[in-house]
């Protein structure tokens, strides 16, 4: 029974003594082949927590050699994942467009007529007309969500879309 207990890493005295003898040897191991940079401390951390959730996987004799495969693994995966975000971070966005200065500026202008017109319209016809228009709904959704008619929604629409036309000119 006493030969169980030795070999059974699940056990804390055990793993506590496995966490003496290897943790400066793993941390100078990751620390003199990667350096600071990756800090070595989180890494011996992660691979002796990594052995408690899988002490009953790791016989006594493999637990050296877990330790460092599982840490040595683990930078090597945290510096490929910067070298993505490197990568990724030099591919700057651009900031400009195609479009001249002059179709910048009718677009800002259209917006603006735009919103205004929005804001001239009735309630019931906004409503019904950013519902059908901006968020794709039908006419019979429409009228259930409002709870009114299909004919009233539809008076609504051809409303809204009558006083758009008249408010912004050049809208077909």
């Amino acid at each position: 029974m006493s030969n169980k207990i030795q070999n059974n890493i699940c056990e804390e005295k055990l793993f506590s003594t496995i966490y003496m003898k290897y943790s400066k040897s793993l941390h100078d191991f990751l620390y003199y082949k990667y350096g600071e940079r990756i800090n070595p401390e989180d890494k011996v951390q992660e691979a002796f927590i990594k052995l408690w959730n899988h002490c009953k996987d790791v016989s006594i004799d493999k637990v050296k050699s877990y330790l460092f495969t599982v840490a040595n693994n683990s930078t090597l995966n945290d510096i490929k994942h910067q070298k993505v975000v490197l990568k990724y971070q030099k591919n700057i966005p651009k900031n400009y467009t195609n479009e001249s200065p002059e179709f910048l500026m009718e677009e800002t202008e259209y917006m603006i007529k735009y919103q205004k017109a929005l804001s001239n319209l009735t309630e019931g016809q906004r409503e019904a007309f950013l519902l059908n228009r901006i968020e794709g709904k039908k006419h019979k959704e429409i009228a259930s969500l409002l709870g009114i008619s299909i004919k009233a929604v539809e008076k609504r629409l051809y409303g809204a879309l009558k006083r758009l036309r008249k408010d912004i000119e050049g809208i077909r």
